[in-house]
């Protein structure tokens, strides 16, 4: 019943998070009277966006490692990966090119179950620099946003798993900032003391990203 109401969900008034399973995080933001940031229009339609085109992946030698400022670094293959605990999530999607997609239901990996791998996270690191397989693309954001109960490392989207054009094998979803934060084709995440741009930070694009206060642009 409930994957029969998810594939109704972008043709109808935005689904709203009360009645959802019990076993499905909410996104706080999905719980404001209006849902759509400053700037933003909403659409049904998840349209595709990206650098350069997805990468060639040999699931073989996929990686996600985790590194830096950690009590120990971690490595996963995608059998390893596949066995961690389970999370779904339900939350909005705002692109800085001014669309939002609402009501949306994510399944993977949260980060903090991630994080147990890697023991404590040293008290200096206070961002995340996020590595993508698509040649040496970036993003970074604030260690609070991707610890959030709501962020996760995806692999699926409203009961289906992810398509390549939108991140699979595994994507990472931060709901509170906007989406070019939540990188496709995740292959690493650097724990950082000092905030360093990513592909699109250095482009222009504000180092934080927050769509409530429009933070679009870092000029």
């Amino acid at each position: 019943m409930f994957d029969l109401e998810l594939k109704k969900l972008q043709t109808e008034e935005p689904r709203t998070p009360e009645g959802l399973p019990e076993d499905i995080i909410v996104s706080p933001d999905t719980h404001r009277a209006n849902r759509i940031p400053p700037g933003q229009s909403r659409t049904r339609k998840w349209p595709i966006l990206d650098a350069g085109g997805p990468p060639r992946i040999d699931m073989e030698k996929w990686r996600l490692e985790l590194h830096g400022l950690v009590e120990k670094e971690a490595s996963f293959d995608w059998a390893q990966f596949q066995q961690l605990p389970r999370t779904k999530v339900f939350s909005d999607f705002h692109c800085v090119t001014r669309w939002s997609r609402l009501g949306n239901v994510w399944e993977g990996v949260s980060t903090r179950d991630l994080m147990k791998a890697v023991g404590t996270i040293s008290p200096r690191a206070r961002y995340v620099l996020v590595h993508g397989y698509d040649f040496g693309w970036t993003t970074n954001l604030p260690l609070d946003q991707f610890l959030a109960e709501d962020a996760l490392i995806a692999t699926h989207h409203d009961g289906e798993p992810l398509s390549v054009e939108h991140g699979a094998p595994a994507r990472l979803i931060v709901p509170r900032l906007y989406a070019w934060k939540s990188a496709k084709w995740i292959g690493g995440l650097e724990f950082i003391e000092n905030d360093k741009a990513g592909f699109w930070e250095r482009n222009g694009y504000h180092m934080n990203g927050d769509p409530w206060r429009e933070e679009r642009f870092g000029y």
